[in-house]
Parts: C-alpha cells; sequence; structure tokens
C-alpha cells in the first residue's frame, strides 16, 4: 500500500531519469515518456478506485511519526487528481508528437513535462505544509524551462513576468510555513487541523495561514493578483500552454480548498472573502477575455473567470458548494487543456492567433470546428456537457446558501464566456480567410499533415468532456462524497494519525 501511495512520485520520477538516460534517440524519449504519463494515469485511476471505497490512504516515509516524518495522504480528492493529472500529461505528450515539431526541442521538453509532474502529484498528495512548499518549489523549476522553451524575445518577456510574479508567492509561502511553524510547532496539516479546532494556537497561526492563503491566491490567479497568467501563457509552445493551463493554476486551487476545509472549516471572515474574491475573479476574468484579440489570450483570461467558480464552491462551503468546486476541478482541466490544444491546431492552420487574421477553419476543417464546440460549449455551461453540470450545482449551492450576488455573477460569467466563445467561432471558423484561397503572403490555410497525434489527444479529451457531461451522475456522486470529506476532515486527521503511530 505505501508503494501505491508514493507510485505518483516514483513514476513520473523514473520517467524522467529514463527520458535522459536515451536522451539521444527522440523516439525512444517519446516512447518512455508516453509510457510513463500512462503508467502515472492507470496509478491515478487506482487510486481512485481505492478512494471510492471510502478508503483514505496515509504513509509516513521511513516510519517516522508526525510531526517528523513526511506524510503521504489520498483521499478522494488528491486521488482524482493525480488520475486527471496523468490523463492531462499523457494527452500533451502524444500532442507534442505531431511531424513538424523541432526534435530537439522535444528531448527537453519531455524530461521537463515528467519533472512538473513530479511537482504536481507531490502537491496533490502532501499532508506537510513544509513539503506543500517544496512540492511547488519542484513544479514551478521545471514550469520556468518549459515556459521559456524555443527561445524568441516574446517568450521571455512572459517568462519574466511569470517568473517574478511566482517567486514573489513562494516567499510569502515559506515565510508563512516558518510562521506557522514558530506559533504551532508543527507543520503536519493534519496535527495543525487538529490544534486549529481546539483553538490551541495563537493569533500568529491565523495571520500566517492568511498569508499562506494569500500565496496560493496569486499562484490560482485570482482578483487582483491574475495579471502574470494572461500575460505569459499564451507566449509559450501549444503543448507547454496547455499543460499550464489544465493543471497549474488548479494546483494552487487545490492548496486552498485543503487548507481552508482543514484549518478554518466553519463559514466566517475567511469564507466572505473569499466569496468576493471569487465573484470579483469571474467578472473581471471574463471581460478581460471579452476585450482581447489574440485567442490564447482570450483563453488566459477564462483561466482566471473559471478558476472563480471553483473559489465560489470553497467560499460557500457547504457539502453541495464544495461538491460542486470538486466537480468543476476535474472538468475545467481536462476542457481547457483541450481548447488551447485546439487553439495551437487553428493558429497552425491559419498561420496566426489574431483573430483578424484567421478565418475558414470550417469549410477547410469541419472536424476541427466539432473538436472546438465541445469544449468550447462546456466552458460556457452548455447542456449536456460537463460544464452545465459543474455551473448548476455551484448557482443551486449559492441559491441554497442565500448568495444571490454570486449566483448572478455566476450566471452573467456564463453568458459572457458563451460570446467569447463565439467571438472565436465566427473569426476562426466562419467567416472566410483574409488572404482568400492563396492567404496572405500566398500561404493561405495550410495543410493538417502532421497533426494526426495532436488531433488523437484533442479528439479523446474531448470524447471525456461528453462522457462526464453524460455520466455526471456517477461523476457528481464521487465529488459529493469527496465534498463530504473535506467538510467533516475528521476521517483525514484519523487516517494520518494512525499512520503517524499517534
Amino acid at each position: 500500500m505505501n508503494a501505491l501511495i508514493v507510485s505518483p512520485l516514483l513514476i513520473p520520477l523514473a520517467t524522467l531519469v529514463a527520458t535522459l538516460l536515451v536522451r539521444r534517440s527522440p523516439r525512444a524519449v517519446r516512447t518512455i515518456s508516453l509510457a510513463g504519463a500512462l503508467a502515472l494515469t492507470a496509478a491515478g485511476l487506482v487510486l481512485v478506485g481505492l478512494a471510492a471505497q471510502g478508503q483514505i490512504l496515509a504513509s509516513q516515509a521511513g516510519g517516522w511519526a508526525a510531526p517528523y516524518g513526511i506524510t503521504l495522504v489520498v483521499d478522494r480528492l488528491s486521488a482524482a487528481m493525480v488520475a486527471i493529472t496523468g490523463i492531462v500529461g499523457a494527452a500533451t505528450i502524444v500532442f507534442a508528437m505531431a511531424r513538424d515539431e523541432d526534435p530537439a526541442r522535444c528531448r527537453d521538453f519531455h524530461p521537463l513535462v515528467h519533472g512538473l509532474l513530479v511537482g504536481v502529484c507531490g502537491a496533490f498528495i502532501t499532508g506537510d505544509v513544509f513539503n506543500l512548499y517544496v512540492w511547488f518549489e519542484v513544479l514551478l523549476v521545471g514550469s520556468f524551462a518549459l515556459l521559456v522553451l524555443g527561445g524568441g524575445k516574446r517568450r521571455l518577456s512572459g517568462t519574466v513576468v511569470y517568473v517574478v510574479l511566482n517567486l514573489v508567492a513562494t516567499m510569502m509561502f515559506l515565510l508563512a510555513a516558518g510562521m506557522l511553524y514558530g506559533a504551532s510547532g508543527s507543520l503536519n496539516m493534519a496535527l495543525l487541523a487538529q490544534a486549529f479546532a481546539a483553538d490551541e494556537v495563537p493569533a500568529t497561526a491565523h495571520a500566517a495561514v492568511v498569508l499562506m492563503l494569500t500565496a496560493f491566491s496569486i499562484k490560482a490567479a485570482l482578483f487582483p493578483v491574475f495579471g502574470w497568467l494572461p500575460a505569459s501563457y499564451h507566449v509559450a509552445w501549444t503543448p507547454v500552454s496547455a499543460l499550464f493551463a489544465g493543471l497549474l493554476t488548479k494546483v494552487g486551487v487545490y492548496a486552498l480548498i485543503r487548507l481552508v476545509t482543514l484549518f478554518w472549516p466553519d463559514a466566517g471572515i475567511a469564507h466572505e472573502v473569499l466569496l468576493w474574491v471569487a465573484c470579483a475573479t469571474m467578472l473581471i476574468g471574463v471581460l478581460g477575455a471579452a476585450a482581447q484579440v489574440e485567442v490564447r489570450r482570450i483563453l488566459s483570461f477564462h483561466i482566471v473567470s473559471q478558476v472563480g467558480y471553483m473559489i465560489l464552491g470553497l467560499a460557500i462551503a457547504t457539502p453541495l458548494a464544495l461538491a460542486g468546486a470538486v466537480f468543476y476541478l476535474i472538468h475545467h482541466i481536462v476542457v481547457k487543456a483541450n481548447l488551447f490544444f485546439i487553439g495551437g491546431i487553428a493558429a497552425r492552420l491559419t498561420g496566426s492567433e489574431r483573430l483578424a487574421a484567421m478565418g475558414g477553419l470550417y469549410a477547410r476543417a469541419p472536424w476541427l470546428a466539432l473538436l472546438f464546440a465541445i469544449p468550447a460549449l462546456s466552458l460556457a455551461g452548455i447542456p449536456p456537457l460537463s460544464g452545465f453540470w459543474a455551473k448548476f450545482v455551484l448557482v443551486k449551492a449559492s441559491l441554497d446558501a442565500s448568495a444571490w450576488i454570486a449566483a448572478a455573477v455566476a450566471l452573467v460569467t456564463g453568458i459572457f464566456t458563451l460570446l467569447s466563445m463565439s467571438k472565436i467561432w465566427n473569426e476562426a471558423f466562419l467567416k472566410p480567410h483574409p488572404g482568400g484561397a492563396g492567404g496572405e503572403g500566398g500561404g493561405g490555410l495550410r495543410s493538417a499533415d502532421g497533426l494526426q497525434p495532436a488531433l488523437w489527444a484533442v479528439g479523446t479529451l474531448a470524447a471525456m468532456t461528453v462522457a462526464i457531461g453524460l455520466a455526471a451522475g456517477p461523476v457528481m456522486d464521487y465529488a459529493v462524497a469527496a465534498a463530504e470529506q473535506l467538510a467533516a476532515p475528521a476521517a483525514y486527521i484519523d487516517a494520518v494519525v494512525r499512520a503517524g503511530g499517534n
């Protein structure tokens, strides 16, 4: 069982080493990389199966009892996040296999991706605040290198913004962890939750948690500290930007959900602040998207607005609202990664990411139009796709909690999201290409040759979006059970304490 708990860390780490050892063979690098991502997916699905039975798996590294040992914990939420991380990682690796990509860049890309996946999975399964910081550092190192991959002035400029803001958040996180340890004598999440519930921590500990949550808010791109995301994600190589869009902000959201539900499970001033932050994040994000004229900048602002929905569920904090947040996490990771993939394909075929220079895709590539319509409509919350059920649950939870303004903001954000997706549809797919049959400079719409791997990745994620929507009942049942564990963390705490022998 201990080997199973640690497998989300060992699999990508072993894959990283293996890809470095066969670095001179691009075919071997790609094969090992994909095999590692699929193995991570399989491990995640096994953990989901165990978590679905109500088990909370906990382990202490080296047999050291908490708070001295490194604690790893897998419950329903963390198991689902590991599984979806593996799926998106595998889709990203398949997408990067498109024939027209630079082989040298791909050789660097694959080990860096698995280094990033180690950090992401570590953040999802750690039960210790300091090790959460460590895993954040691991994924940030990988993300810095991936973002600048391929070079170029525009990409370097976006990387600088990304690095500076994330380093500020990291320094805040480390300072908060030091304050929390000094005030409580422990950084084990379960033991801290016990101390907070018994009111055995001084005010300094609460201040440290506020600082820590502020750091996570930056990493999750919440209002008003979201500007780094739309300034950086759109400049990255398409597989990198899709991987970031799917996973990175969700690590910040996950950390917010985990710590708030453990340390401050009862509604209070923190939840009230989060509620207004969620509303502002939804509105500012979707309005920012409406003002953009490039596909991936539009999609980047939509990451911001959609994160607001997840925080809305955390702010309301009822079991139904938390279930909506969990469902939204699962749905959004798949949908957003897929939209970035499709945006990259559309830019490749039309020769530009600017909407004014795009067009003609519906006539040339109707299959791409269908693949775009599925995640776009899901993002906007159109039934019966996954986004509809996620938004429906969150709006209902808002109304049940008499959070009328939040419910209205969520509905208005969904309408503006649909308008933004319609803008992309009209400009990139319906209108003729501005250069006519020959395109700008005689280039016209380019051939789709070599994009078959990319289309396999896009098609798989689109099918998942449809499947989650059509099978919303079982997925929602899982999300509700995960929310119940979050709302009543006694089982989580007990699993950690028993694993530590306390």
